[in-house]
C-alpha cells in the first residue's frame, strides 16, 4: 500500500509537440554550390536547430510562459535553464521534417512552452542570415586588414633582407640565379669563348705557316697560287665546314686566284698576296679578341672568388631567405583566399536579398495534452506488487529459517542425545479461519491493484479537493 501511494503521488508528465517543415530553395542552392559560403540551405537549419537552445533562447521562454513564475532565486533560475536545456527536444525526422518536444506537470506549461520555442524558431530563421551576413562581413573585413598589415611586413622584412645579400640570393632580374650563379655561368661561357679563340689563333698561325714563299710573291708559272689556295681550301674543308668564315675566305681566294692567274708566260712582277694579308689581319684580330677575354676572365674569376668569399661567410642566409618566402607565400595564399570569400559572401548576400533560401511551415501546432505521458503507473503498480508478494515469500522464507523448534524425532535426534520417546498429541479439529484469511486479504490485495489501476484513488481525491 505505500508504494502505490508513493506511485499515484508521483506527479504525471504531459508532453506537446510540434512538427516543423523547412523548405530549402535548392535551385538557388545548387547555383551557389562552391561560389558562395553555406551553398546548402538545409546547413541553416542545422545551424538554427543547434544555436536554438542557447541561454539567451532559453530565458525568452522562461519570460514568454509560466516557468519564471516557479523560480524564486538566480540559482533556482540556473536549475530552471539546465533542465529546459535537456528537456526541450528537437528531432529531426526527415532531411527537411523535424519536431520539438518538452514535458511538463502541467499541460498547458508544455503547450505554451514548444509554442513559445516554434515562435524563437521562426523569429531566428527570418533574421538569421542576416546577422550571419552582417557578422560574416565584418569577420572577413577585419582578417582581410590584418593580413595586409601583415604581408607589408612580410615584404619589407623581405625586401630589406634581399638587399642586405644581393650578392648570394636568387634574383628575379637574372632568371632566378644569384649574382655568385650568374658570374659563374658567365666565367665559364667566357673561358669557352677564350679556348675557341685560341684555337681559332692556332689555326690561322698554322695557314700563314703553310704559305710558301713564291705564293707570297705571287710568281707565275703554272700558276702556283692558285695550286697552293686550293691546297689550303681542301685541307680547310676536312677540319671546317663550307659555312666558316675561313672556308669562305679561302674560296674567296682560290677565285681570285683563278680570275688573275694564267698558264706559261713572263713572268709576272711580284706583288702582294691579299690571302697572306686577310691571315695576318685575322691573327691581328683574334690576338686582340684572345687578350680581351683574358682580362675578362681575370676579372670574372675575381669576381667569384669575392661572391663565394661572401656565401661562405653566411651559410645560413639560404635557409632564412627559404623561411622568410615560405612565410610570405603562406600570408599571399591565406589573403588571396580571404579575398576570394569576400567576393562569395557578396554574391551570397545579393542572393539571399533577393530570394528567402528557407520557408518554414508548421504542420502540427503544439496543443495542450490531455492525457499523460508519464510516468507509466500500471507497470509501476504492477511492479509494487509483484515486489511486495516477493517481500512476503521472502519474510515467510526467513522465519522458518530463525524457527528453533523441533517438529520430529528425526530433528532432536540430529542433536546426539538420548531421546525416551514421544508422546502424540491428541487429534484436533481442523480449522479453516486462517486460510480463509489468508485468502480474503489476498483477494483485496489484487481487488486494491484494480482500483489503482484504474485510478480510482485519483479520482476520489479530486472529487474530495
Amino acid at each position: 500500500m505505500l508504494g502505490w501511494a508513493g506511485v499515484q503521488m508521483i506527479p504525471s508528465q504531459y508532453e506537446s509537440n510540434a512538427r516543423v517543415y523547412a523548405d530549402a530553395d535548392a535551385i538557388l542552392g545548387l547555383l551557389l554550390r562552391g561560389l558562395a559560403v553555406d551553398s546548402t540551405p538545409a546547413g541553416q537549419v542545422e545551424v538554427l536547430q543547434r544555436t536554438l537552445l542557447s541561454r539567451p533562447n532559453l530565458e525568452k521562454v522562461m519570460a514568454r510562459t509560466d516557468l519564471g513564475l516557479r523560480v524564486d532565486d538566480e540559482v533556482e533560475r540556473d536549475q530552471m535553464l539546465q533542465g529546459l536545456a535537456k528537456s526541450i527536444r528537437i528531432t529531426t525526422q526527415t532531411r527537411n521534417l523535424f519536431t520539438i518536444d518538452y514535458r511538463d506537470h502541467n499541460p498547458r506549461v508544455a503547450r505554451d512552452v514548444v509554442q513559445a520555442t516554434l515562435n524563437l524558431f521562426i523569429e531566428a530563421a527570418t533574421a538569421n542570415d542576416r546577422q550571419q551576413m552582417e557578422s560574416a562581413r565584418s569577420f572577413v573585413a577585419q582578417q582581410i586588414a590584418a593580413y595586409e598589415t601583415q604581408l607589408r611586413q612580410a615584404e619589407a622584412r623581405r625586401a630589406e633582407f634581399q638587399a642586405r645579400f644581393l650578392d648570394i640570393l636568387p634574383n628575379d632580374a637574372l632568371g632566378g640565379q644569384s649574382r655568385l650563379e650568374a658570374a659563374r655561368a658567365r666565367l665559364i661561357e667566357m673561358q669557352g669563348e677564350l679556348q675557341d679563340s685560341k684555337m681559332r689563333r692556332d689555326i690561322t698561325q698554322n695557314q700563314i705557316d703553310a704559305t710558301p714563299a713564291n705564293l707570297a710573291e705571287g710568281a707565275g708559272g703554272g700558276n702556283p697560287r692558285l695550286a697552293e689556295a686550293e691546297r689550303a681550301l681542301r685541307e680547310l674543308r676536312l677540319r671546317l665546314t663550307d659555312q666558316h668564315p675561313d672556308v669562305i675566305a679561302m674560296r674567296g681566294a682560290v677565285a681570285e686566284a683563278r680570275s688573275g692567274g694564267g698558264g706559261g708566260g713572263a713572268r709576272a712582277a711580284p706583288r702582294s698576296n691579299p690571302i697572306m694579308e686577310q691571315l695576318r689581319v685575322r691573327l691581328i684580330d683574334v690576338n686582340a679578341q684572345i687578350a680581351s677575354l683574358e682580362r675578362q676572365e681575370r676579372v670574372g674569376i675575381a669576381e667569384v672568388e669575392r661572391l663565394d668569399a661572401i656565401a661562405r661567410s653566411a651559410p645560413e642566409v639560404q635557409a632564412q631567405a627559404m623561411n622568410l618566402n615560405r612565410d610570405y607565400a603562406v600570408l599571399r595564399r591565406n589573403y588571396e583566399e580571404l579575398l576570394a570569400r569576400r567576393e562569395s559572401v557578396q554574391i551570397a548576400g545579393a542572393a539571399r536579398t533577393n530570394s528567402d533560401r528557407v520557408r518554414l511551415e508548421v504542420v502540427d501546432p503544439p496543443t495542450v495534452p490531455t492525457a499523460p505521458i508519464a510516468p507509466p503507473r500500471i507497470l509501476l503498480f504492477s511492479g509494487v506488487l509483484l515486489a511486495g508478494i516477493g517481500a512476503g515469500v521472502v519474510t515467510a522464507l526467513a522465519l522458518s529459517r530463525f524457527d528453533r523448534s523441533f517438529y520430529t524425532l528425526a530433528d532432536l535426534r540430529a542433536l546426539g542425545l538420548p531421546v525416551l520417546g514421544a508422546i502424540s498429541a491428541p487429534a484436533v479439529p481442523r480449522r479453516y479461519g486462517a486460510a480463509l484469511g489468508f485468502a480474503a486479504c489476498f483477494g483485496l490485495l489484487f481487488v486494491g491493484y484494480a482500483a489503482v489501476v484504474t485510478g480510482l484513488p485519483g479520482q476520489l481525491a479530486r472529487l474530495l479537493a
